[in-house]
């Protein structure tokens, strides 16, 4: 949700925390993630990540929402905004799969999932569907999620996108403890030689085109 500085911002922080987050808890998202750009494009937005278990959740979700009395009471002000006092600016959404290596949200832990913890969003851009493909291999069966795990990029979805600007792509999360751990999490895994290995790999060769990336910091109400 991209969103405007002052009371816009505000107003639709409540929003999503007393009334949206709630909502999609009674219609079975979970976990819920919500994150403020600490450094990317287009701030102020509101990242939301909502983890559906099928494809019926998704395309069911709004019926839900509006047949949901509790929801609809919570969000009475908002939804009856008028066009010229938009809720939000803009809203831009992407719809990702699990891969068969990572199938689900895993939230952070130990000292990531602390009070400085930092999340990095990246979206991986290809130039043809058989690079993409071969990407994901290249994190799959290639290792190198694995080898994310062992330097300390924790993983908190990993997902080949289906819909969305820019296709073909990927997008995927990782979570630090604080600005340090990122910067020294990405040194180890530059300089390892498995990842070096991987790298000079013909079968991974040209395999993306552009990368984009934003920080990320979880709201009060963030349940990631």
């Amino acid at each position: 949700y991209r969103l405007r500085s002052g009371a816009l911002a505000s107003r639709f922080a409540a929003y999503a925390k007393d009334a949206l987050v709630p909502a999609l808890g009674r219609a079975g998202l979970a976990p819920i993630g919500a994150w403020s750009v600490a450094m990317g494009p287009d701030s102020p937005t509101l990242h939301l990540l909502l983890p559906h278990p099928d494809p019926a959740s998704v395309v069911t979700l709004d019926a839900r929402l509006e047949a949901d009395a509790e929801y609809r009471k919570a969000a009475a002000s908002s939804l009856v905004l008028p066009p010229a006092d938009a809720p939000f600016l803009s809203c831009d959404s992407s719809l990702h799969a699990a891969v068969a290596t990572m199938p689900g949200i895993e939230k952070p832990t130990g000292a990531a999932a602390g009070k400085d913890r930092l999340f990095e969003l990246r979206t991986y851009r290809s130039a043809t569907e058989a690079a993409s493909r071969r990407k994901i291999e290249m994190f799959e069966a290639g290792g190198e999620l694995a080898l994310f795990r062992r330097v300390g990029l924790n993983t908190v979805f990993f997902g080949r996108d289906l819909v969305g600007p820019g296709l073909p792509s990927l997008t995927y999360m990782v979570v630090f403890a604080d600005a340090d751990a990122r910067e020294k999490a990405w040194a180890a895994f530059r300089e390892h030689p498995e990842w070096v290995k991987m790298r000079d790999d013909p079968r991974f060769a040209d395999t993306v085109s552009n990368i984009d990336s934003s920080l990320l910091r979880p709201t009060d109400y963030s349940q990631i």
